[in-house]
């Protein structure tokens, strides 16, 4: 039996992510409450699960998409998992980043004429 089966959340944890990066589509923001105080929790298109937010996170997204979370809806994001100081340890943790654009002028391979 597998604990983590018992103990599921229906919020990501880096052991979730399995090696992965998978790149989502944010479809609400909403705040949860927890006894430290509030946070940012993030619903994705077409996945079971959500992302609460810590200040990093939250950083990342705001930089790229701006501060209002309405304006995130829609936007897309990675997550991918690094190994973060935490109470003294090194533990792994769910990190976010936005995905880079093509540049404007970049060419499709089968397009050079060489």
């Amino acid at each position: 039996m597998n604990v983590n089966d018992i103990y599921a959340s229906s919020r990501v944890a880096a052991a979730d992510l399995q090696g992965k990066q998978p790149k989502l589509t944010i479809a609400a923001v909403d705040v949860a409450v927890f006894d430290e105080g509030r946070k940012l929790e993030v619903h994705f298109v077409g996945a079971g699960k959500t992302l609460i937010l810590n200040r990093t996170n939250t950083s990342v997204i705001a930089d790229a998409y701006g501060p209002e979370t309405d304006d995130w809806i829609g936007k897309e994001i990675i997550l991918y998992t690094d190994r973060v100081p935490f109470q003294g340890k090194m533990v792994d943790a769910v990190r976010v980043r936005v995905p880079t654009p093509p540049p404007a002028d970049a060419t499709d391979s089968a397009d050079i004429p060489w």
